[in-house]
């Protein structure tokens, strides 16, 4: 097992897609927009050598692959990176699961699932993000009737405070607190993931969507396809991207003229400015779920590299009158505003998702890269859609009143009764959990 200091220059890695800490001498997010208070990180090449870890350590946390803009990963204890656990990819074809390493990103993942002939239901818009990591804030992707990317969940392997290694199934009690969980349970070291047999999407762009028919046939166009996204700088640039999967015999075809939108002449980047190079091929062309579902590609920079985002989630009964109040502050937004994207997800009943208890529309929000500039304009936002009980995405920016985000999980109770009884001693906590868990 490796440890690095972070207050000091590491030594240079060959392969930085094992752990980002390892290859960066700041303490920072991806996004630069946080500095971690933990000193170290370490880095087991073991199960076990984490379990002592675990064990031996007053305060730790497991950090994945740096992704989140909020300080949900962050500690003043130490930091734990499951990125050089033994790759594991292991399909059990009759059960219709794969078991996964925790540290693996969803687009190396993906690829070798694809190549035994499977799929995952549902994909973030970008493969860069950890398994674990995404699945314990929620993190989703889009579909009305795709639930987020911990609904796949069917098992996980945890080690909890004492250093025990715990497995935990669909079908015990307490399963759906454990799964989105923040980190507050343990160190997830494998995830079981339900899959489907592999399938193609194409993927189109159009141009110049009305904001007026958004919102007055919202139902409608998020209804269109298996995946649909509209990006606005609510500045007069309205996009929409529609997945469509491909069934046997399928002789779909883009309408050239959709919802009053063009059909895109080539390909697009979500956000303004950035190279279509970046993303995942579009203008119809059929390709594997993994390569059409994410709107950027693992090999390029995701979305702009230099940005803040946020998230809210509305019950999709006030998606309409959500959004409607948001453009209300579009003069406001575009100011310090790269783009927003509104997506849809289904709904589960996993404790602390962003989507326990009903389907969800997402307003997400990627900022320039200015703090002072944006947090005005994130109090305002916040305020607007307080009415309609937004939750935020865990793992982005926000200023929501903590006891506010409180009341809007109905079952953070059970929650904490479970991590008394995984986590008696607090071992995993930090000040986020603190502030919105209580």
């Amino acid at each position: 097992m490796r440890s690095i200091l972070l207050d000091r220059p590491p030594p240079r890695r060959r392969d930085p897609g094992r752990t980002l800490l390892a290859v960066s001498a700041e303490r920072t997010n991806w996004a630069g927009n946080l500095t971690y208070g933990a000193t170290r990180v370490h880095t087991p090449s073991s199960v076990e050598e984490l379990q002592d870890l675990v064990a031996r350590t007053r305060r730790i946390r497991a950090l994945g692959s740096r992704h989140s803009f909020s300080d949900v990963a962050d500690t003043t204890g130490e930091l734990v990176s499951v990125a050089e656990l033994p790759p594991r990819v292991e399909v059990d074809a009759a059960a219709r699961t794969v078991t996964v390493a925790a540290g693996l990103r969803y687009g190396d993942l993906a690829e070798e699932l694809h190549r035994q002939g499977w799929a995952l239901h549902n994909l973030g818009s970008l493969p860069h993000i950890s398994v674990a990591g995404a699945v314990a804030t929620a993190t989703h992707g889009s579909g009305d009737g795709n639930g987020n990317l911990a609904t796949a969940v069917a098992g996980l392997q945890l080690v909890r405070a004492d250093g025990e290694l715990v497995t935990l199934r669909r079908d015990e009690p307490d399963f759906a607190g454990a799964v989105v969980a923040l980190g507050g349970l343990g160190v997830v070291v494998a995830v079981t993931l339900d899959v489907v047999p592999a399938f193609d999407v194409r993927q189109v762009v159009y141009d110049d969507l009305p904001l007026d028919t958004v919102a007055e046939r919202f139902d409608e166009i998020f209804a269109a396809a298996y995946s649909v996204s509209v990006f606005t700088d609510w500045a007069g640039t309205t996009r929409s991207w529609v997945k469509h999967r491909v069934e046997d015999g399928d002789g779909w075809t883009p309408d050239p003229a959709w919802m009053g939108a063009r059909l895109a002449d080539g390909p697009r980047n979500p956000v303004p400015g950035m190279p279509a190079l970046n993303c995942t091929e579009q203008l119809g062309v059929a390709g594997p779920w993994y390569d059409r579902l994410p709107h950027f590609r693992l090999g390029f920079t995701p979305s702009s590299g230099e940005e803040l985002q946020s998230e809210f989630l509305v019950a999709r009964d006030h998606a309409v009158e959500a959004f409607g109040a948001v453009a209300k502050l579009a003069d406001r937004i575009a100011p310090v505003l790269q783009v927003c994207e509104v997506r849809t997800v289904a709904g589960d009943d996993l404790w602390l998702s962003s989507s326990y208890g009903r389907g969800v529309a997402g307003l997400h929000f990627t900022w320039t890269k200015d703090p002072e500039g944006v947090r005005p304009v994130l109090a305002e936002i916040e305020r607007a859609l307080a009415p309609y009980d937004a939750r935020p995405h865990w793992g982005k920016l926000f200023t929501v009143d903590p006891a506010q985000v409180r009341e809007r999980y109905p079952r953070l109770a059970d929650f904490r009764r479970l991590r008394g009884e995984y986590d008696p001693d607090g071992r995993f906590g930090n000040a986020f959990l603190h502030r919105y868990l209580g």
